[in-house]
């Protein structure tokens, strides 16, 4: 989990919330962001069970001034997930391969074909969104700023 900007008084909201989804007390190395003066970000790896990505993202997801990333690892019969989160566009989830390239599915690729086709969309643009290019084009000056920040481990009970 990347929290890439908070405002301080969000912090321990932010805690709280991905604490409720974990099972144990959460305490993170708030740091400050230098691509958004003013704000802190974070970084927190866990191991758990499939779908914990989605209860944290949704847990984090009700604070409209936060920027953030949950991601799950693919495993043995599961694929991996991104989520990303911007105030600007809101909530973006992806499927990922196990090196966290997005997936997009043949379905949502055909989609993407016959509505460029039938409605005069741009097929490059239909693309973009199936990956996610605007979340990662908005994140990316967030993410390097993290470079080198601590990063911690939790272990999810049960």
């Amino acid at each position: 989990m990347y929290v890439h900007s908070a405002p301080a008084a969000l912090c321990p909201h932010v805690e709280w919330a991905v604490a409720g989804v974990v099972g144990v007390p959460v305490k993170l190395d708030w740091d400050n962001q230098p691509a958004a003066p003013g704000t802190q970000r974070a970084e927190l790896n866990w191991q758990g069970s499939p779908g914990f990505s989605a209860a944290v993202a949704s847990a984090l997801n009700g604070w409209q001034r936060l920027r953030f990333e949950v991601t799950e690892e693919a495993t043995p019969g599961c694929d991996g997930v991104r989520y990303s989160y911007t105030p600007t566009l809101g909530v973006f989830t992806a499927v990922t391969s196990s090196s966290g390239e997005v997936m997009v599915s043949e379905n949502r690729l055909r989609n993407a074909v016959e509505r460029a086709a039938a409605e005069g969309v741009d097929l490059a643009e239909e693309l973009d969104r199936l990956t996610g290019r605007v979340w990662d084009e908005e994140l990316e000056p967030f993410r390097y700023a993290g470079d080198g920040a601590p990063v911690r481990w939790l272990h999810a009970a049960g």
